[in-house]
């Protein structure tokens, strides 16, 4: 592949005609860099070896049609604007082309230079413009990238600090913690506040395959490789070039495929499943698990050498009922949102409801916190929810619930009587107190200040 800087936008002429070749090469060496094929198999070539910037394609081609090779630089880490022509141009034919990924469509018999220059400028312009939006959004992204997580707790703070350090770097991060933990949010502000926010983050969840069907998925594969490989497929490490891979449940990962993981981490490089051709990636790479991995390494399920390879900085994700303090305040969050997304004046907690969530023991952590709140909105009567709305796991496990004053608590007048009640059983100390909380001396501070407390 090409490393020189290009000055002039690179183009892939692809036409079976010499004369035809050979005339729109003279005619657009100008302004562009232009390469010719005259066959799909030799522009394929081309494409895989350069990064063009518009392929201009013949309809009809010796052994493939110019549709089915749009359709292969289409999936392209970096595909190229495409511009179909044809002698034989049809409503149907220019309906089928848009269908395969053109961008453009023009007939040959009609075609004029200033037209097709002028075609080229526009399609890449609005690449360029698509672009720019897209940047904008992973720059916002970028910046707001720990908005999403929810949490004011110690041991959420000391996540989000970590993250906030490791962000910035090359190294590769395994995220530890239970299901529901928040392992996936928290890879994704990773690669937000990353230099790399504006290429791909690309997730797979590694047990949901196969292990050969993992392999084909992570690395590619070629025509032919297998039964079922009609067609070459780009893996996720392609797609994510100079962007982050986002490896969940790395713990299901087969021997095969460890020992081609390590390879990759080591030299950066990997095959496509039935290629010889080494092939590299620059790709950060983020794991994460709910499994015991020093556990898989004594008995002989999971590599030490990778395993010290994955884990340059770990990051474990507390489980929701050692953060009892973020409980409330992920509650409402959750109560607004499903409120709003179902057109609900649902608002409040009644105590009742409130001291389930809060006595409840919370296995599938944050992800069964979320939906316990759709499913109190949903289910809800009025503008409240109440223990009657939660499902019926909560309410069968809350057996520490105690009657409280009959009036309803928004989620802040809730968090106030949670802290006093706090402090009281504590006598008043507030270290001892902010740790059975599950927030800082700090942040237990401000909230006292916040709900005027103070004397408490």
């Amino acid at each position: 592949m090409k490393t020189e800087i290009k000055t002039k936008p690179a183009l892939l002429i692809v036409d079976d005609e010499k004369p035809t070749r050979e005339g729109l090469r003279a005619a657009l060496e100008d302004h562009y860099e232009v390469w010719v094929a005259e066959d799909a198999r030799a522009a394929t070539t081309l494409l895989e070896e350069e990064n063009f910037d518009v392929l201009l394609t013949d309809f009809r081609l010796p052994q493939e049609d110019g549709m089915k090779l749009i359709a292969r630089a289409k999936s392209l880490p970096q595909p190229p604007v495409c511009i179909l022509m044809t002698a034989y141009g049809s409503e149907e034919l220019a309906v089928e082309a848009m269908k395969q990924g053109a961008d453009d469509y023009i007939a040959k018999g009609r075609l004029q230079i200033d037209e097709l220059e002028m075609r080229i400028g526009r399609a890449l312009r609005r690449r360029h413009l698509e672009a720019e939006n897209v940047a904008l959004r992973q720059e916002l992204e970028t910046k707001f990238g720990l908005d999403n997580i929810v949490g004011e707790s110690a041991p959420m703070r000391e996540v989000l600090d970590v993250v906030r350090q490791v962000a910035p770097t090359r190294t590769t991060v395994l995220l530890l913690g239970e299901s529901g933990t928040g392992k996936e949010l928290i890879a994704k502000a990773v690669h937000q506040l990353s230099p790399r926010a504006h290429l791909p983050m690309v997730t797979v969840h590694c047990a949901a395959l196969a292990p050969t069907l993992l392999e084909s998925e992570l690395f590619g594969h070629e025509k032919g490789a297998f039964t079922g490989a009609h067609e070459r497929r780009v893996g996720r490490f392609e797609q994510a070039q100079g962007g982050t891979l986002f490896l969940d449940e790395i713990g299901e990962i087969d021997q095969t495929l460890q020992v081609k993981l390590l390879r990759f981490l080591g030299e950066r490089t990997f095959e496509r499943v039935g290629s010889n051709k080494t092939l590299t990636a620059d790709v950060r790479l983020i794991t994460a698990t709910n499994k015991n991995l020093e556990e898989q390494i004594k008995a002989g399920k999971f590599r030490e050498d990778l395993y010290f390879r994955l884990a340059v900085v770990q990051i474990t994700l507390p489980p929701l009922r050692d953060r009892p303090g973020d409980i409330p305040l992920l509650a409402g969050v959750f109560l607004k949102e499903f409120a709003t997304e179902n057109n609900k004046n649902v608002n409040e907690f009644t105590p009742d409801a409130l001291e389930t969530l809060m006595s409840y023991a919370w296995p599938g952590n944050v992800r069964e916190l979320r939906t316990a709140m759709e499913h109190g909105v949903v289910l809800s009567r009025g503008d409240k929810i109440g223990v009657r709305d939660l499902p019926a796991a909560l309410r069968g496990a809350n057996s520490r619930s105690t009657p409280q004053a009959q009036k309803d608590l928004t989620v802040a007048e809730a968090e106030k009587q949670l802290i006093e009640r706090t402090l009281k059983e504590c006598d008043g100390n507030r270290t001892l107190a902010a740790q059975k909380l599950g927030i800082s001396r700090r942040t237990l501070h401000r909230k006292l200040h916040h709900y005027h407390l103070e004397g408490v």
